[in-house]
């Protein structure tokens, strides 16, 4: 699983011109750039609690006998999710010179590792998405992504809840809430039903003024980020579920209570901040190429790179056990705990000033 993306081409064209400015602290390029300042963003008592963070973590998953492991943040194949864009590495290997990958998650090293290892297992490491800079938004952020063999969704969710209870340092309630009810009560639509017109003129009636053309997911996706997630978690931490097929990416699919075809995945939302996000994860290793295939035709036609495949993660799939898997943004997590406005403020250097 992946921590989710949210940066498609034409919404990173749209949310530069209306929200770069206003999401982004640093965003007066010719002051930032013309003033040389040593000093990291976060305190040292936030920098501090950072430490404690990654030793509550570490102690949470000894206790339970899962292995910490650590995989390269390089590799030859990239993420072919259409709204996630990777860094580029280029490398001499051998004298020659090849393009390699920042990973966008550890995911499929770490599937590579369960596969062979057949443990639970978890890491804690950077990550990188390129052009992803804001209030809540950093190129390179901390992640921590643990596999589970044979755990259920509901398993994951009660070991998250423990978790980050432990990290917030009291007992933590999760509301419950289907991806569906949180359009009909925000949005006032059926977002399975409603026709790519009807998304887009709710779109435009807020304001959000692109054109999706005919990508009924990615007018979902607008709506989501804009009338949905803000009003996430503001009073009990919540996990949205049931999400669209169309975003199942490396999950599997069920039929929900009223029969439509669903991604088996969750989210976890804290004061309109995505935090987690799980996914049971798919191992058909036919069908991921499929997908991964789909992936790039789609960047083709957005006049986007062609990823190189995994195909190191395609042949792991033949061994992979049942499993469900998470990721949560660690830096994200510390300003819920200690009450940060933006995320520079809990990094010790942004990707504008490292």
């Amino acid at each position: 699983m992946k921590f989710k993306p949210k940066t498609a081409k034409l919404y990173a064209l749209f949310n530069q011109q209306t929200t770069m400015n206003q999401n982004n602290p640093n965003h007066n390029a010719s002051s930032h750039t013309n003033q040389i300042n040593y000093q990291p963003n976060c305190t040292l008592a936030m920098a501090q609690k950072r430490a404690e963070f990654y030793q509550l973590i570490r102690q949470f998953f000894a206790k339970r006998e899962v292995l910490e492991v650590q995989t390269p943040l390089l590799s030859k194949a990239g993420n072919t999710d259409v709204f996630l864009q990777s860094v580029e590495a280029n490398l001499t290997v051998l004298d020659r010179a090849i393009t390699y990958y920042l990973h966008t998650s550890p995911e499929f090293a770490m599937k590579r590792l369960l596969a062979a290892y057949q443990v639970p297992i978890y890491q804690i490491c950077s990550v990188f998405r390129n052009n992803e800079i804001g209030n809540r938004h950093n190129i390179e952020f901390t992640m921590l992504e643990w596999y589970r063999p044979n755990f259920s969704l509901d398993a994951l969710a009660k070991e998250l809840n423990a978790l980050v209870s432990d990290l917030l340092g009291y007992p933590v309630v999760f509301d419950y809430y289907r991806y569906v009810d949180a359009f009909l009560d925000y949005v006032k639509i059926h977002p399975l039903n409603a026709g790519c017109d009807t998304l887009k003129a709710i779109a435009n009636d807020h304001g959000i003024f692109v054109d999706m053309g005919d990508d009924h997911q990615g007018w979902l996706d607008i709506l989501f980020s804009h009338l949905v997630e803000p009003n996430l978690g503001k009073t009990l931490p919540t996990l949205i579920f049931d999400y669209p097929v169309a975003t199942a990416a490396l999950a599997k699919t069920a039929k929900d209570q009223d029969g439509n075809l669903v991604a088996k995945r969750f989210e976890l939302y804290i004061n309109g901040l995505e935090i987690a996000n799980a996914y049971d994860e798919l191992a058909d290793g036919d069908l991921l190429k499929k997908r991964f295939q789909q992936d790039n035709i789609k960047r083709k036609r957005c006049g986007l790179p062609i990823m190189p495949i995994d195909e190191n993660l395609l042949q792991a799939c033949d061994d992979l056990p049942p499993c469900s898997g998470i990721a949560l943004g660690l830096d994200r997590l510390l300003m819920v705990k200690t009450g940060a406005k933006t995320i520079e403020q809990v990094l010790s250097f942004t990707s504008l000033n490292a």
